[in-house]
């Protein structure tokens, strides 16, 4: 009886271990199709880039790419209107003061993150998705790198750092905490700006538009509390910004660690620096780090200008900072949209271009170029209908609403055409040619912007008594524009051609295959 229950007992242990076995092995297979299908799906997110409808594509890439660029544009915003409300011409002109470093750090975060991305969308258009995701890790050691050098470098070279952009007696003290707070959030703005572009290239740009727009609003709600209710002034505004950075950058590392949607991952074993990685990272990501060190540089060579110029008119040191300052802001605000269809493009341009595809590369920059265009006569407009009810957002001081209105429309004059010279620039870093994107950021910023500042001041008082050497700063951007534009006209002749050429060359290769396969049926 004892045996014929053992028996009994080990037979039912084995069959009730066969039936979890079996269990076992069916929700394996579950959670292997579950996966199979996520995969397929985040494939083929990636892949529409080669094959959707252009113009449905950047109307879903470039939406949410104005929006977030425009909201991460406002941080520098932000603190200018609360600062301007609170504090008047000294909050504004500490804005101003601070610009040139904010814009740096800006600079350093697209050398990295733009040039990282561009090399995966050209990755994932050759369908090299592993090499892809060693170019993402590569990127994210570089920007922690970065970051820390940033910061300890701000730290420690304050003072002369505060000296070059052009802080007078009376901002230095706010200036000097401003910024020490802001440097302390680089790794925040480094990451949650570099890395949101990599979410856009795997298909998924609303989830980027997202990430940014969490933390403009805590940014906001923040600057709002800190600054208006309790009072903090500089201090409440920097940490306001630095918090909301930390958000977005919370919310695009947990994306690409953590969610199953993520078409590549960020993953330990590809955070080792590869050279030949960090070279090619660094030379696409050339053309927006220039694009932004050349703005600090003007940021910095204009507040000295201003401090200089302003000493000499009835507008003073502080209100020339001040007023120039809000127009800068301006101007940054319109920058913004024009840069977000670009950088909506920019996968299209890497997917196709590393895919063959030059017919749809040259039919994307056809239709870049028409929202770029709408947008520019869009903001012409209000520019010139609503001057100084823009101006007034910011809390600018009544005696220097005149002269913020004439400057504001003034150096906006060719804004309609500025989107040209962007996507051209983008292009070209995309397509895997970044010493000519790099040579056309360098035309309107260094090479004719800086001249043109100096020698303005000078030839400006020659066209009458109406104008004093104050005015020609502002003048000096519409000139810039205009030559900077027909600069990219010249590029993208020559760029066409040869893309012609390839098409040529393509179109035959498919003729002949469709040959030798009619013969082989």
């Amino acid at each position: 009886m004892w045996g014929m229950l053992k028996r009994s007992s080990s037979w039912g242990f084995t069959l009730l271990a066969l039936t979890k076995t079996k269990e076992n092995s069916m929700k394996e297979e579950q959670r292997s199709a579950e996966a199979d299908i996520q995969s397929k799906k985040n494939q083929e997110r990636v892949e529409r880039l080669g094959s959707g409808k252009i113009s449905r594509l950047m109307l879903e890439f470039a939406i949410p790419s104005i929006i977030g660029l425009v909201v991460n544009g406002l941080y520098n915003i932000i603190d200018s209107i609360f600062l301007g409300h609170a504090m008047a011409t000294i909050g504004q002109a500490t804005a101003t003061v601070a610009m040139p470093i904010m814009i740096f750090s800006m600079a350093i975060s697209m050398l990295i993150g733009q040039g990282g991305n561009a090399l995966t969308a050209l990755r994932l258009g050759e369908g090299k998705r592993d090499e892809a995701e060693k170019v993402m890790g590569n990127t994210f050691t570089l920007t922690i790198i970065a970051s820390i050098v940033c910061t300890v470098g701000v730290w420690l070279f304050m003072d002369p750092v505060l000296t070059l952009s052009g802080a007078t007696d009376e901002t230095w003290d706010t200036s000097h905490a401003f910024l020490g707070i802001i440097a302390g959030g680089f790794i925040f703005q480094f990451f949650g700006m570099g890395f949101n572009n990599f979410i856009r290239t795997a298909g998924d740009p609303n989830r980027a538009l997202y990430t940014m727009v969490t933390g403009t609003i805590i940014c906001i709600v923040l600057n709002y509390l800190f600054v208006m209710v309790l009072g903090w002034g500089v201090v409440g505004s920097a940490w306001a910004t630095v918090i909301g950075q930390s958000v977005s950058a919370i919310l695009v590392f947990w994306y690409f660690v953590f969610s199953k949607k993520a078409p590549f991952k960020l993953r330990i074993f590809q955070l080792r620096l590869k050279t030949r990685l960090i070279t090619t990272i660094l030379a696409l990501g050339s053309a927006s780090f220039v694009l932004q060190i050349a703005n600090a540089i003007i940021n910095v060579i204009v507040n000295q200008q201003l401090g200089y110029y302003g000493a000499m008119s009835a507008i003073t040191s502080d209100g020339a900072l001040a007023a120039i300052g809000v127009v800068g802001r301006i101007a940054m605000f319109t920058f913004f949209p024009l840069l977000g269809v670009a950088i909506a493009a920019q996968p299209i341009f890497g997917f196709n271009y590393g895919a063959k595809n030059y017919q749809r590369v040259k039919d994307t920059f056809k239709v870049a170029m028409i929202w770029v265009m709408a947008i520019g006569i869009s903001f012409w407009i209000l520019v010139h209908l609503f001057p100084r009810q823009i101006v007034n957002i910011f809390g600018i001081e009544p005696f220097l609403l005149d002269f913020t209105v004439k400057a504001l429309q003034v150096q906006l004059f060719l804004i309609p055409l500025m989107g040209l010279q962007i996507i051209a620039s983008h292009y070209f870093q995309s397509s895997g040619q970044p010493f000519k994107s790099m040579f056309l950021s360098l035309t309107r910023q260094l090479l004719y912007l800086i001249p043109l500042i100096f020698a303005m001041p000078y030839v400006i008082t020659s066209f009458g008594p109406d104008f004093i050497p104050l005015d020609g700063i502002y003048y000096a951007y519409p000139i810039a524009d205009a030559l900077s534009v027909v600069t990219a006209v010249v590029f993208l002749f020559f760029e066409f051609r040869k893309l012609d050429a390839k098409i040529e060359v393509e179109d035959a290769l498919r003729a002949g295959d469709q040959a030798v396969d009619k013969r082989l049926s």
